[in-house]
């Protein structure tokens, strides 16, 4: 009897001890029990992630446009200054610049994910030896957008919605591709990001793919990314066809800037293009941002290069307008606003 009450005292005792050592433990929210998936983000890193997260934050535009497509909107507790698509988007908790971000103000989110960019590996590496959940993206062409949408949907467990986002991306991209495949003309096209210096778009950039994937040649395709070339060589070139970007921080007072330079610059008057009437506006937003829009972009510039195959029949230019000249300051602004628009993804 006296054996009996001591086994029954030191099993109590085990067990109170046992409850004390979990009592401060963290329970995993998880939405669906026992979720845990296993995802390699585009700079190469494992993520383990445990449970459906419900908060999220987001380091780039681009990923932001990414999860209000998958439908994951009211799960976003923190974007950047500069996420402004969909509309919606700016309403949310800011918490900081895209290339700034205020690591304070994440934590004090509560993210149990952040979708990281290039330009915050920094901080995402500081955020992840806070024990934070990171996933980088970091897209470099058509194909790796489609990718890291799959991605996004694999880890935030919205895979039908990927699924059927990817697949509805790749009809619009072969509606494009196939009609211009067989072309025998392909026009010579640049696109230019600032005015001055003249800045174009090379090799291994959005814009360089997208000119290729419309039907077209990039006429500084032989440049590196975004490239700085003399008028001199531009006039040379002499691209049948010119994009030009608008956006964020291209429309000033109601005109564009760089359209505005390339249709009164005196010197540019003789490029075929320009007399030709074949100088057109594009949004930086969805030339330049690796996101579901990238095939808006598509779309629109292989209209512009082609309106007989698209039915889109003769593109309207923007009409340009007389600038009475930018101020010092206003154009130095101007400057900084459109390098970190052309830089976002």
């Amino acid at each position: 009897m006296r054996t009996t009450r001591l086994i029954l005292s030191v099993s109590s005792i085990i067990v109170l001890l046992l409850l004390a050592g979990t009592a401060g433990a963290t329970p995993v929210v998880t939405g669906e029990a026992g979720r845990c998936v296993t995802v390699t983000d585009d700079l190469g890193e494992t993520v383990v992630i445990r449970g459906t997260p419900q908060r999220i934050v987001s380091l780039a535009p681009s990923n932001t446009e990414i999860l209000y497509t998958l439908g994951l909107e009211d799960r976003i507790v923190g974007v950047t200054d500069y996420c402004d698509y969909p509309p919606g988007a700016a309403d949310k908790p800011k918490v900081g610049g895209y290339s700034s971000v205020n690591i304070e103000k994440v934590i004090a989110a509560e993210p149990d994910l952040i979708f990281a960019a290039r330009n915050t590996e920094e901080v995402a590496d500081r955020l992840r030896t806070l024990g934070m959940t990171v996933v980088s993206l970091n897209p470099q062409t058509v194909d790796d957008v489609l990718r890291d949408i799959e991605l996004v949907g694999t880890a935030t467990g919205q895979e039908e919605q990927a699924s059927a986002c990817i697949e509805e991306l790749r009809k619009r991209i072969r509606a494009v591709t196939g009609k211009v495949e067989n072309l025998a003309e392909r026009p010579s096209v640049a696109h230019i990001v600032w005015y001055d210096p003249i800045r174009v778009s090379g090799r291994g950039t959005f814009q360089d793919e997208v000119i290729r994937m419309a039907g077209g040649t990039n006429a500084f395709g032989a440049v590196e990314e975004w490239s700085i070339v003399s008028l001199e060589e531009f006039i040379t070139t002499d691209p049948e066809y010119i994009l030009v970007s608008s956006g964020t921080g291209m429309n000033r007072d109601g005109y564009d800037a760089i359209y505005d330079y390339i249709m009164n610059e005196p010197r540019l008057q003789r490029l075929d293009a320009v007399r030709n009437g074949r100088v057109y506006v594009i949004d930086s937003d969805i030339v330049s941002r690796g996101s579901p829009r990238i095939v808006d972009a598509l779309e629109e510039v292989a209209g512009d290069l082609h309106p007989d195959v698209f039915g889109t029949g003769t593109p309207k230019a923007t009409e340009a307008v007389q600038s009475p000249g930018f101020g010092a300051i206003p154009l130095i602004c101007t400057f900084f606003a459109v390098f970190l628009a052309w830089r976002k993804r």
